[in-house]
């Protein structure tokens, strides 16, 4: 079964979950409930003093186990709006959604859930649906949350259940696992018990505070990042935190993007002199282009490669923050690439050779690849009005993946208003997807900006502009790596990489002459010179995803040697401290993800 048959299945047993609901909480009003990429939930509003919660799961599965083994069928059925208000005029939630339905001018459409030629419940929904509910081989309540209709936090709180359904037990029990191997991934949970990063109430939400740990992650991965950009021609560059109104005005993105954007001050206020607002950056885009037009550019200056890890705020609704994952402080690794016409493949391809190398050295062998594209039916999108230069795009990002022979999706409405793209999503040791690289075509910039080049035959022209990130976010995609490694980072990004551990304290300087040889090679190094049993050293070692231990008593002092155990609790007693510097710092220098090379 493919994903959009799935999806089926789920979306079917979401109506079952509410016939199940209404069944045993005859006083329920059904709000929503959609299938959705590894399940599906339903919204509801229970009577006044009444809640649900986990404790309620297995009456709530016996009876939909009930209505399952009944074999019901669904029948769809098309009625006018005034007879979908009759049916529903109890419930103000499908009165709402039927108001919405007409406004779009689509059909309103009921779907019966059938006892043989018998309606035993219906519910507003476009549908579509499985035959039968026999095709529903395993399901199972997850969790409960808290929801507010449409979203919005002036509407009433509702009850959200969610579920899954698979077509087969073991694969049920399958993705019930990888749901607990997450919950211990969780870079919330793993942030905390390895003391890496947090979000304080005082300083605001969606801020991420940098532990010392965690900063020295974050501190090779932006070595690394500047180096590789350097190779490869990209020029460093600085912009400002904020920027005055022009200049988003200029760009589109007060007419955009405004509600994500917070405003520094209103200059009038504080200067007679100055009378303007600034706005804290949501993106560096506007102040690379500025830094081009500075000075008049030639043909023969393109391509121009900018790259910046720029701080940048957006105003994202509290409910979805989630950890280091969605946040409204971040650091972008940016870049904007200026070229010409006939630069434009070559710069693409180059990209995506970037893109590739860089999420290889972290682990990410696998990458799913998409094309995001204009929805022509979406009318609420303010898409640039360009219809040759979008075609051009589309197709051009197109065949560069086709001649590269790179499999890829289409995912249709994904395009932002300027222009299309290739997202490269990483899929993690959890078969999950993140969003990370992205190639973006911008037909809004150059024009908005008037960004021009001279070209060999002395006329000014419009380069072609290209956004790029590699990893998405430090912050969202250090959270990917924790999550990835479950905290045990590869040991060239691991906050300490080597733990001299005495068994007592007249072993203690023996250790610290080891430490000291060991941070003069720039290994990072800590001796716990607590006065604890060696067993509780080697345990709180192990607890905080040290990669080597280096034990030291009588017998190494004795031989001048180093006993090691690494984090996968592989012993090598008595070697020579030479040795082991040699095998680490091949580790490190190699950027390998395993503990050992031969």
């Amino acid at each position: 079964m493919n994903n959009d048959e799935l999806k089926v299945l789920r979306h079917s047993a979401q109506h079952i979950l509410e016939q199940a609901i209404c069944n045993l909480y005859p006083d329920v009003l059904m709000a929503m409930g959609p299938a959705t990429d590894t399940g599906f939930y339903g919204d509801f509003e229970f009577k006044e003093g009444q809640s649900i919660s986990a404790d309620d799961f297995p009456k709530i599965e016996e009876e939909i186990k009930r209505l399952i083994k009944k074999n019901l069928s669904f029948k769809r059925k098309v009625v006018s709006p005034a007879e979908a208000r009759e049916i529903f005029k109890d419930n103000p939630y499908k009165l709402d959604w039927v108001d919405l339905i007409e406004k779009r001018g689509e059909d309103v459409s009921l779907y019966y859930t059938m006892e043989g030629d018998k309606e035993i419940f219906v519910d507003l929904c476009a549908g579509p649906h499985i035959d039968s509910t026999s095709e529903i081989k395993a399901l199972k309540l997850l969790s409960t949350a808290g929801a507010y209709w449409h979203g919005n936090s002036d509407n009433k709180m509702l009850t959200r259940i969610y579920g899954t359904a698979f077509t087969s037990k073991e694969d049920l029990k399958e993705y019930l696992h990888r749901i607990e191997e997450a919950k211990k991934r969780d870079h919330r949970k793993l942030g905390k018990e390895l003391d890496l990063f947090s979000i304080d109430e005082y300083v605001g939400s969606g801020l991420i505070m940098w532990h010392p740990n965690l900063s020295v992650v974050r501190e090779e991965i932006e070595s690394y990042w500047r180096r590789e950009h350097r190779r490869r021609g990209y020029k460093y560059v600085y912009t400002p935190v904020i920027g005055q109104s022009n200049l988003w005005e200029t760009s589109g993105h007060l007419d955009h993007f405004a509600d994500a954007m917070y405003p520094a001050m209103k200059m009038e206020q504080k200067d007679k002199e100055e009378k303007t607002t600034y706005y804290v950056k949501p993106m560096n885009c506007p102040f690379h282009v500025r830094i081009y037009k500075s000075s008049m550019k030639s043909y023969k200056d393109l391509p121009i490669r900018y790259c910046e890890l720029g701080n940048v705020y957006r105003f994202e609704s509290s409910g979805s923050l989630h950890g280091m994952l969605r946040v409204r402080g971040f650091t972008q690794d940016d870049a904007h690439i200026i070229c010409r016409e006939d630069q434009f493949i070559k710069e693409v391809n180059q990209i995506l050779d970037f893109a590739l190398s860089m999420n290889k050295t972290f682990g990410f062998d696998k990458l799913n690849v998409y094309l995001s594209v204009r929805d022509p039916e979406n009318k609420e999108q303010k898409y640039i009005k360009n219809e040759p230069v979008w075609q051009l795009a589309e197709h051009t990002l197109e065949k560069v993946l086709q001649d590269r022979k790179i499999d890829y999706q289409k995912d249709v409405g994904g395009a932002k208003f300027y222009g299309p793209a290739i997202d490269l999503k990483a899929v993690d040791s959890m078969g999950r997807e993140w969003q990370g690289t992205t190639i973006q075509l911008d037909m809004n910039l150059p024009q908005k900006f008037g960004m021009s080049y001279i070209g060999e035959d002395g006329q000014e022209h419009t380069p072609i502009m290209l956004h790029r990130t590699l990893l998405g976010s430090m912050e969202r995609f250090v959270g990917t790596l924790i999550e990835q490694y479950a905290g045990a980072f590869p040991v060239w990004l691991t906050p300490v990489q080597v733990k001299v551990l005495p068994i007592s304290e007249k072993h203690l300087d023996y250790a610290h002459k080891i430490q000291d040889a060991l941070l003069a090679e720039d290994i990072r190094t800590e001796t716990d010179d607590r006065n604890n049993t060696i067993n509780y050293q080697i345990r709180e070692a192990h607890k905080m995803k040290i990669p080597y231990s280096i034990i030291v008593g009588d017998k190494e002092i004795e031989t001048n040697t180093i006993s090691i155990r690494d984090r996968k609790k592989k012993m090598i007693n008595n070697i020579p401290l030479s040795e082991f510097m040699d095998k680490i710092k091949k580790v490190i220098s190699s950027k390998s993800l395993e503990l050992w090379e031969d």
